[in-house]
């Protein structure tokens, strides 16, 4: 099967087919860099999708990641990454061992189907040029006997004729004798040319035809096996990542198994305990029965007038931002004053927090601490071994160039210790108090059980304070004896802070710090306190919700009445 011997009179057919065979293989060539194209999009866009949710530097979210549950998505955001990496490997491959090879192995083709077609058309230029020759020597040749004949039968006309002389008799013979020469000479020519052309058409149709169609054929069978290996890697280049996209899949169905519902919830108490008691039972109080004041009562309402309030149990507080600080009742009634810790910038004793993360927080600082001190050590260590080895080595270097650093780190670690210390003190006073609120907690519930009388005398004298909290009045024959701790004082009721205009914010703000509050771009909110010169502004959004945001992210609308009576109240608290 030859296209030489087969198709040796279909040059121009040849000629289309092979064009549309690079066609089809520019065309593949095509498709497979639409292909990197969009693998480089996908994978882009999956960077940014994993990017996207991945948790912020020193935000919130970062402390969510200490659930198992938060861990695993973090996983699979970073499995996902790797995923969106195979994805760009298979876009590379296919750029560099398909599109690139077959891009310099078409313009090859092309010249390689230029020369071939090129030899085609000159050999069929050669061939026609002695088909022309041959044409031509023909003619030549009818034309030359037709004239011999002519002037055959002229000179036999002129022989014929009694009335013309012998010369011109003569002179007619002897053109006639010449128009034969030219004849025999014609025909000779002609007969040489028809063999010429006859051996030239044969070599040219068996063997200057087939030998170009044969290359042309084996071009052509080339790039059929090209364009078949291509599609080949086409799909060897997918196959080759499925191994490392099915790892990535593996990784993140382990990373869900891994999720531990037990462990988060143990965190979830470990992350909010208070450490506090919850309130005991609500005792029933008698109204039909007269108010009596006992003395212990008019003790304690001195007591109180003098600003001293007893320990309370179970009473009643408000979940507002800031439960632990300690604020001026009267100016928060009206306008509330500004928190001397704004932005999570806590005291260094963390008493703003609960016993229970006052603790862990006292914990953690002195843990760091404890580490920074063997970093320090560890370095004193290291220069006190290069110092014992310049002394012994003089000329390895001086050995007094490293006092001044070893002194320097033995104040640091001076001055660590005695953070720890304090640190310890702290957590020491926090563990204590935790413990006698739980020993407290269980000696009134032991006392309630043996003395069911006595409480219920109790209940019958309690009354309602004025901020609405209420207090036990007990009577000294039944007055129960419990340790006070800093913190009974720290749970009165908070009166929202009434509002002194509204704000549009100009800007979206994370609030991510202890104390701020997230706004959106446009989102309206109420002012309840204005900027001091720091800032920031104090703004509510609802009842529960309230914070500091940066003044140059709000634009504020401030009732002017408010804010009058706002500056001339913060006078008087001055």
């Amino acid at each position: 099967m030859s296209w030489g011997t087969e198709l040796w009179d279909q040059f121009d057919n040849l000629e289309k087919h092979t064009q549309w065979g690079i066609d089809v293989l520019e065309k593949f060539i095509k498709f497979v860099k639409e292909r990197t194209e969009i693998e480089l999009s996908y994978a882009k866009q999956l960077r940014n999708l994993s990017k996207k949710y991945q948790p912020k530097k020193n935000s919130k979210e970062e402390e969510e990641y200490r659930y198992t549950s938060a861990r695993a998505f973090l996983a699979t955001l970073n499995e996902m990454n790797d995923y969106a990496g195979q994805h760009e490997v298979i876009s590379e491959n296919m750029t560099s061992l398909i599109t690139g090879e077959l891009t310099r192995y078409v313009q090859e083709l092309k010249q390689e189907r230029k020369s071939h077609f090129h030899d085609g058309r000159k050999a069929q230029q050669h061939i026609e040029t002695c088909w022309k020759q041959l044409e031509a020597s023909k003619r030549r040749f009818e034309r030359d006997c037709k004239e011999a004949d002519r002037a055959q039968q002229y000179f036999e006309k002129m022989d014929a004729d009694i009335n013309v002389t012998k010369a011109d008799v003569e002179k007619a013979r002897q053109q006639a004798q010449l128009r034969h020469q030219m004849a025999e000479d014609s025909k000779a020519e002609y007969s040489s040319t028809l063999q010429k052309f006859n051996s030239e058409q044969h070599d040219h149709y068996y063997t200057h035809i087939p030998h170009i169609f044969q290359k042309i054929q084996e071009m052509e069978e080339r790039r059929i096996v090209r364009i078949g290996e291509s599609m080949k890697t086409f799909a060897e280049v997918d196959r080759q990542v499925i191994p490392i996209i099915g790892k990535c899949l593996d990784e993140i169905t382990k990373a869900a198994e891994s999720i531990d519902h037990k462990n988060d919830s143990q965190l979830v108490i470990e992350a909010f305990k208070s450490g506090f008691e919850p309130p005991g039972d609500v005792d029933f109080e008698d109204f039909t029965q007269p108010m009596k004041r006992t003395v212990s009562e008019s003790s304690l309402s001195n007591s109180r007038a003098d600003g001293k309030s007893e320990p309370k149990f179970g009473g009643k507080s408000k979940g507002k931002l800031w439960p632990f600080i300690k604020k001026n009742k009267i100016i928060e009634t009206l306008l509330g004053t500004k928190l001397s810790l704004k932005l999570g910038a806590g005291p260094e004793d963390f008493s703003n927090l609960p016993p229970e993360q006052r603790r862990k927080k006292l914990q953690q600082k002195v843990d760091e601490l404890n580490r920074d001190i063997q970093k320090e050590m560890d370095q004193r260590d290291a220069l006190t071994k290069m110092k014992d080895v310049y002394i012994k080595n003089p000329q390895m270097g001086d050995a007094a160039s490293v006092d001044h650093r070893l002194a320097e780190l033995g104040q640091n670690i001076e001055k660590l210790r005695l953070e720890v210390q304090k640190f310890e003190a702290w957590l020491a006073e926090v563990e204590g108090r935790l413990s006698m609120r739980s020993e407290a907690r269980r000696q009134s519930g032991l006392y309630e059980a043996q003395n069911p009388s006595a409480v219920n005398s109790c209940a019958q004298d309690r009354e309602s304070s004025p901020d609405g909290s209420y207090t036990e009045e007990q009577s000294q024959e039944t007055e129960m004896k419990v340790p006070a701790t800093d913190f009974d004082d720290e749970f009165d009721d908070e009166e929202p802070l009434p509002t002194i205009g509204t704000c549009k914010a100009l800007y979206t703000f994370e609030g991510q710090n202890e104390g701020t509050i997230s706004v959106a771009e446009g989102e309206m909110l109420y002012v309840i306190e204005e900027d001091k010169g720091d800032g920031w502004t104090r703004i509510r959004r609802n009842e529960d919700e309230e914070g500091y945001v940066p003044t140059s992210y709000v634009e504020v609308y401030l009732d002017k009445n408010a804010k009058d009576v706002y500056k001339s109240l913060e006078k008087i608290s001055e």
